[in-house]
């Protein structure tokens, strides 16, 4: 085993990895040095060159000259006539330089050499690694799907460095095979067992951030900045957006011409339906839009208890909830508000609550959830409809609608 075949490989390995020169160098000298210390007792007279462009390295020794018979440590001493049968120029005093051969070391020495070498470097590509990845915390990456488990999704960068993608940080729509390309932000960098382990994530707020900064030019030039984002990962989203120039609107911008700019966002998030709000300091004004397409007829608010009371027509109502309630829980956790949203009662209709002596309080409770308020809405829904909305078995069902019924005959 020469020295060229040696460090050869590592030379093959440094490439791959990216790992500096100065660094490389660094460690390759350490480690022979080490090597030296263990043969020699010391490595103060030896001169290790290292040239990583070819991917060589060589040893030399330097020994001082003296008499014959006056060598004490053979390591750092040459006897002038052992160095003369090899070059007669050569006088008492001089320093002699020879080339170390790594037969010199033996066979376990070289070995054990070659696996403290080859440990080395990987323990500086892990510190390299988690470095890098350290600093895109928050930054979307591009990989390549190279193995899909129950639990997790195997990804590699474009420098076969392992990214993780768990379940849990999945939008519920994806779906993957090998080989696909994937796009996701780098949500943590943890170090397991001295190896770094990179957590992606698709249904973290800030992967639609990122996305946006992608496709819209003024978010990513400072010109519209985002408030905040709320997401139900592959159902529905919510972007409140500002711009300090008036002449820039924000919400068409991130839109762009015909949806152009968001198509984009929404394919990559699995069809997520995203709606852009213009932010406003103005809770009321917030709340109205954020409810959006919902036409609002008044709002009351307790800014103490962080609620508001949304009064909206009958027909209103199912969209300011939104279809499984997406519209209005995201409402909330863009404004922070608890919204309740109430049906305006008309002059000849009743709200449920005037029949609390005749209909139990739980179930009124429910049929409000449900977004009936007033007896005229409850009795413009079948009788099954009422039942599933509520939770009610259909007996109980029909008997608040005869209650409800008899209202309006008296």
């Amino acid at each position: 085993m020469d020295n060229l075949n040696l460090i050869s490989n590592f030379a093959e390995f440094k490439e791959l990895k990216n790992i500096d020169k100065a660094t490389m160098i660094g460690v390759l000298e350490d480690v022979f040095r080490h090597a030296l210390q263990k043969q020699y007792e010391t490595d103060e007279n030896f001169d290790v060159i290292i040239n990583p462009e070819k991917g060589d390295l060589e040893i030399w020794r330097n020994r001082e000259v003296v008499e014959d018979g006056a060598v004490e440590n053979p390591n750092c001493q040459i006897a002038v006539s052992e160095v003369k049968a090899i070059d007669p120029t050569y006088e008492i005093g001089d320093e002699y330089a020879d080339q170390v051969n790594f037969a010199q070391f033996g066979r376990r020495t070289v070995l054990s050499l070659r696996q403290n070498l080859a440990s080395r470097i990987l323990d500086l590509e892990k510190a390299a690694l988690y470095e890098k990845y350290s600093e895109k915390v928050g930054e979307i990456v591009t990989g390549e799907v190279y193995q899909v488990w129950k639990r997790e999704v195997l990804i590699l960068d474009d420098d076969e460095n392992e990214l993780l993608l768990p379940k849990s940080e999945q939008i519920p729509n994806d779906f993957y095979r090998k080989g696909d390309t994937i796009k996701a932000i780098v949500k943590s960098v943890e170090m397991n067992n001295n190896q770094p382990r990179i957590i992606l994530s698709r249904t973290a707020p800030q992967f639609l951030e990122r996305l946006f900064e992608q496709e819209v030019p003024e978010i990513f030039d400072g010109l519209i900045t985002i408030k905040k984002i709320v997401r139900i990962p592959g159902e529905r989203a919510k972007v409140a957006v500002e711009s300090y120039d008036d002449r820039i609107d924000p919400v068409g911008a991130c839109v762009g011409m015909k949806g152009s700019r968001i198509y984009s966002v929404v394919k990559e998030l699995r069809n997520e339906n995203i709606d852009v709000v213009n932010y406003t300091a103005n809770t009321s004004l917030l709340i109205q839009r954020s409810l959006n397409p919902a036409k609002i007829s008044s709002i009351t608010l307790d800014e103490e208890k962080k609620t508001a009371s949304v009064y909206l027509k009958p027909d209103q109502v199912s969209l300011a909830i939104g279809k499984g309630g997406l519209n209005i829980r995201l409402s909330k956790m863009l404004t922070g508000y608890d919204i309740d949203v109430y049906r305006e009662v008309e002059e000849e209709d009743v709200a449920l609550t005037e029949f609390s002596d005749e209909i139990e309080g739980w179930i009124i409770e429910a049929l409000r959830n449900a977004g009936c308020d007033t007896a005229k809405s409850v009795l413009e829904l079948p009788v099954e409809e009422i039942a599933a909305r509520a939770d009610l078995e259909v007996e109980q069902a029909q008997k608040v609608v005869e209650i409800l019924q008899a209202e309006f005959e008296e």
